[in-house]
């Protein structure tokens, strides 16, 4: 997923801890059973009040004065919680209605290292929602303005590692450039990233969460996580379930698998996910025919193998000089896939590609003006603030995405076992299986991977003082829909609640769920379990005439 490059803000919040020792839950090993014991519930410590400040989210327009911000201190180890601290930047969105005030709402829109900080500006949620919640994004630790997590000091540094490095590498001589200069880039990490490298899994995260939730006087939490953020929901409510008020967690991970075995996780969100999810946009693409969907006419199936099969032995050059590699295809058609607006573009890009290498070969005559500039949307796209950057220009990303996967998902050691399993997770994935076997090189040398990290591997089935409201789609790329059916039968007091369609994420995108929604969260009524929901919007809509 994609990671978010921001400025840091500087931690200088002057607000000092009380006294008291906070909590410090310890991870179940790896293989832990669901009957294994379990981390204790919050020690009552107290903790000192959040402090905010009025500020504009968007400072070029007239600032709403409804949105307030904080940077908040928490103990960079908890195993030494009056040690270091480090800030968790924050946002919040007051409550619309005071006198009907409930709480605060918290989110956090997965990644890992998606920044949450704006998130409290979101319009996923129903008014009624927002008169009776303050909104609160943040963004977590180690993530954009909350210290971020950097392996490099320069720009110039990050595009000497990262311009050697393919996405989806096939000869010999793009797999071995590529692990080499994954080796340089946790090299990188081990010098620049500092201790917070030891500190990013999840654990930590949750931790965090709960010391905000009793920051902000609430007694009970109330959540929304996506993706990623479905495994600081679950965590949460396994760290601390007397705790849970409310908690969706949409577009789900497999806790389990994900924190026991992450080939075998990124295997199947390959081959359940992403590959399932093109599988369907084709059908669909076909059965609601043209001019609806532009790649329609004759075998979509057969078309677009021929098209990757193309590309994996040579570059297309468009009209507009553009260039198209199998890395950029392959990257571009899966982040389509993460959202139904998408799907018809996708369709005029693929059928303006198709047309451009039938053209190539001299099959057919190729596509023209507007229509083949819609394959611009699959070319390879060089980021050119990394090539025309001031030398030693400050290095502004940030690296969570790692920082967080690595210490979470066990990985062998062995960088080479990423090209092997490639090649054999190709036979059941020929699009994607390749693409996500080289999403995680890094962890093999990652300084503090998840084999020496303090983590939380289970177990899952700890009973919630409220129902968790767990949410799937049943075409999900990213998240695979039996991860979401993993999860709600992992998890000891949730209910389902599916919706038909191909996203990455459904809250928002469904009248009928937003409103299963606005009820759990904001009268506590779960949702009655089986439920198959439609999207509002259809991702093949008829032109207008």
């Amino acid at each position: 997923m994609s990671r978010i490059s921001t400025l840091a803000v500087a931690f200088s919040s002057a607000l000092a801890l009380l006294s008291g020792v906070a909590t410090t839950a310890s991870a179940a090993p790896v293989g832990a059973t669901a009957t294994a014991p379990t981390v204790p519930a919050t020690a009552g410590a107290p903790v000192a009040p959040v402090e905010w400040t009025p500020c504009n989210p968007d400072p070029s327009k007239p600032d709403p004065r409804i949105y307030d911000c904080a940077v908040y201190p928490v103990p960079l180890d908890y195993a030494d919680p009056s040690g270091e601290q480090i800030g968790i930047a924050m946002m919040r969105r007051r409550a619309g209605d005071p006198a009907k005030r409930i709480g605060s709402l918290f989110l956090n829109p997965g990644g890992p290292g998606g920044s949450g900080y704006l998130w409290a500006t979101t319009a996923r949620f129903e008014p009624r929602v927002q008169e009776h919640f303050d909104v609160i994004g943040f963004d977590p630790r180690g993530v954009a303005r909350s210290n971020p997590l950097r392996c490099f000091t320069t720009n110039e540094e990050a595009d000497g590692v990262f311009g050697r490095m393919t996405g989806v590498p096939v000869t010999r001589a793009e797999v071995d450039g590529t692990l080499a200069a994954t080796r340089d880039y946790t090299d990188a990490c081990g010098r620049n990233a500092g201790p917070l490298i030891r500190h990013m899994s999840t654990i930590n995260v949750v931790r965090d969460l709960d010391r905000m939730r009793q920051a902000v006087g609430d007694e009970r939490l109330t959540f929304a996580g996506f993706s990623y953020g479905t495994l600081i929901g679950s965590t949460y409510a396994n760290m601390y379930p007397d705790k849970v008020r409310a908690i969706i967690i949409d577009g789900n991970v497999d806790p389990n698998l994900r924190l026991h075995n992450g080939l075998e996780y990124d295997r199947q969100r390959a081959t359940g996910g992403f590959e399932l999810a093109l599988a369907e946009f084709l059908k669909r693409c076909a059965a609601a025919g043209t001019p609806r969907c532009a790649f329609a006419e004759g075998d979509t199936r057969a078309k677009f193998d021929a098209i990757r099969d193309h590309l994996r032995t040579a570059p297309v050059t468009l009209p507009s000089g553009a260039e198209v590699t199998l890395s950029s295809f392959t990257s571009q058609v899966a982040n389509a896939l993460y959202a139904q607006s998408r799907l018809a573009p996708l369709a005029a890009a693929l059928e303006a590609l198709h047309q451009v290498i039938g053209e190539q070969q001299g099959l057919a005559p190729g596509a023209r003006g507007t229509a083949a500039g819609a394959a611009d949307r699959l070319a390879k796209v060089v980021p050119a603030a990394l090539r025309e950057a001031p030398a030693d220009s400050p290095y502004t990303s940030d690296d969570s995405y790692y920082g967080v996967n690595c210490q979470d998902k066990p990985y062998p050691s062995n960088p080479r076992a990423f090209a092997l399993v490639a090649r054999a997770w190709e036979h059941g994935a020929p699009t994607f299986g390749r693409y996500q076997a080289f999403d995680a090189p890094a962890c093999a040398t990652w300084p503090s991977p998840a084999r020496s990290a303090e983590r939380y591997a289970g177990p899952w089935n700890r009973r919630t003082a409220n129902k968790v409201m767990v949410i799937g789609n049943t075409f999900d790329p990213a998240t695979q829909y039996r991860f979401s059916q993993r999860m709600q039968r992992q998890l000891g007091n949730s209910v389902l609640v599916t919706v038909d369609m191909i996203e990455h994420c459904a809250v928002g995108r469904s009248k009928a769920l937003n409103a299963l929604v606005t009820s759990y969260l904001v009268d506590g009524t779960a949702p009655k379990p089986g439920q198959v929901l439609k999207p509002d919007l259809d991702p093949f809509p008829t032109p207008a005439p």
